[in-house]
């Protein structure tokens, strides 16, 4: 990490020909990486990145650089050219050296980097034996096993210095299964803000277990029927749909570009009284959780729709600059070669009243979606599409057959603000979110819910 005494001097420097606000992010990260695929390691990576990034804001323009070179001759080269992007008064802003106090905290039992890397190769061995012993039908097995360690600086002209050791762990098995012609995938994923002791609690073997139970599942399922019908998202199905269908909506760079169907609709109804949607990263163990943001932000909890109405947008300190308000803590980037944007952390949905049990026999007919895939969404006009990749027929309140290949599309708010049940459940999945050429790490959740009408893509019946 960079002397507080350097990280005063460079703030100076940065600020001397104009400029209201700058700060700096210093980042220090290992990563160990390995792949497995066709019964054998393809792929083991550990390595270590370092550097530092500068930013200069004057008005709403930013200046941005960095660099992995850490010697005083070099940072301040930096700051000096950043310091001629802007012309203009300067602001005098003290810098106190105020060390932020997060009130979350996490607590990490085992470094990843203490164990051995056999060990961690084992695991991803276990779990390929597991799904290839499943059924012959499991043609691909690939296993990917991640942890990284970040350690981040970051003091801004403001007078805060935030400093944090951020861990992460994560395991995800893909199974392909085949028979004749017909070929499915299977997918589970476990992870986040913890160290090695996720296994503790988590079995590798059970979720290459369920990934292949799912493949072999969709292997014999009948395609599934196209049309209009009832549709019930079990939480089990991950939060893809909150995080897809609204929160992307809800950052407000895009809201501000005018690139968001939520724009201008802070105390309207954007959803059913039933949804209430929040982002918060101060939830431990979680993958989108940290103890403050790339910006130096403390994490909070932010109500994003309150029983159906707008009540806020996800902010970094230039958006919120820009509208007057607060920022959220949701100032994120990927690395110290990226600027910090708004993006989501961990996003759900609230647990509503019902029980899960209750919300399936309310449906005569229908699709319950166990597990999502992958979708995209227009947050101009709100459209999305999203992939089902276990999904099954509901008969009489009952789940039924399984079916294959379906998919569901329809406009955010209308889904949202048609929902009529909202159960007590809540069921976290884990992913990468991608904008603007950065990946961040996230999770999203949601109940299990029931939207009285969807399209839902598979064949035509006639």
């Amino acid at each position: 990490m960079v002397e507080h005494e350097l990280l005063s001097s460079l703030l100076k420097r940065t600020l001397s020909r104009g400029g209201e606000y700058a700060d700096i992010f210093v980042e220090r990260k290992s990563v160990t990486s390995i792949q497995l695929e066709d019964n054998r390691i393809e792929k083991v990576v550990s390595g270590v990145d370092c550097g530092v990034g500068i930013r200069l804001i004057s008005g709403y323009r930013t200046a941005y650089g960095f660099s992995n070179d850490f010697s005083e001759n070099a940072l301040s080269d930096l700051a000096l050219t950043l310091s001629k992007t802007f012309s203009g008064a300067t602001i005098e802003r003290p810098f106190d050296r105020r060390q932020e106090k997060p009130k979350p905290t996490f607590a990490i039992q085992t470094l990843p980097d203490g164990v051995p890397a056999g060990r961690k190769i084992q695991l991803a061995k276990a779990a390929n034996r597991v799904a290839r012993s499943m059924d012959s039908r499991i043609k691909q097995v690939m296993v990917a096993y991640l942890d990284s360690m970040q350690d981040v600086q970051i003091a801004t002209s403001e007078g805060t210095i935030a400093e944090d050791r951020r861990v992460h762990t994560v395991a995800a098995v893909r199974v392909i299964a085949a028979d004749g012609g017909i070929i499915q995938t299977g997918y589970e994923a476990e992870g986040g803000h913890i160290g090695f002791e996720l296994f503790d609690t988590v079995s590798i073997e059970e979720i290459s277990a369920r990934a292949s139970q799912r493949a072999i599942t969709m292997l014999t399922a009948r395609r599934a029927p196209g049309g209009r019908m009832p549709v019930i998202i079990s939480s089990a199905a991950g939060g893809t749909l909150i995080h897809e269908a609204i929160g992307h909506g809800l950052e407000a760079d895009l809201v501000q570009q005018g690139l968001s169907v939520f724009s201008h609709r802070v105390g309207m109804e954007v959803a059913s009284h039933l949804m209430t949607v929040i982002d918060d990263s101060t939830i431990p163990g979680k993958r989108g959780s940290s103890r403050f943001d790339d910006e130096g932000v403390l994490s909070r909890r932010t109500v994003l729709v309150d029983k159906g109405i707008l009540r806020g947008y996800l902010y970094d300190r230039i958006t919120a600059l820009r509208d007057g308000a607060d920022p959220t803590g949701n100032g994120r980037r990927e690395s110290y070669r990226h600027r910090p944007i708004p993006r989501m952390t961990n996003t759900f949905i609230a647990p509503g009243d019902s029980s899960p049990a209750e919300v399936i026999r309310s449906a005569s007919k229908g699709l319950f979606v166990k597990k999502m895939g992958g979708g995209q969404v227009n947050t101009v006009t709100g459209d999305f599409v999203f992939d089902v990749q276990e999904g099954y027929m509901i008969e009489n309140g009952e789940v039924g057959e399984p079916i294959r290949g379906a998919t569901l599309s329809g406009n955010g708010p209308d889904v949202l603000k048609s929902v009529d049940m909202v159960a007590s459940d809540l069921g976290f999945s884990i992913g990468t979110c991608g904008k603007d050429a950065q990946g961040v790490p996230v999770s999203d959740a949601m109940p299990t819910i029931r939207v009285p009408e969807m399209v839902v893509g598979g064949e035509v019946c006639v």
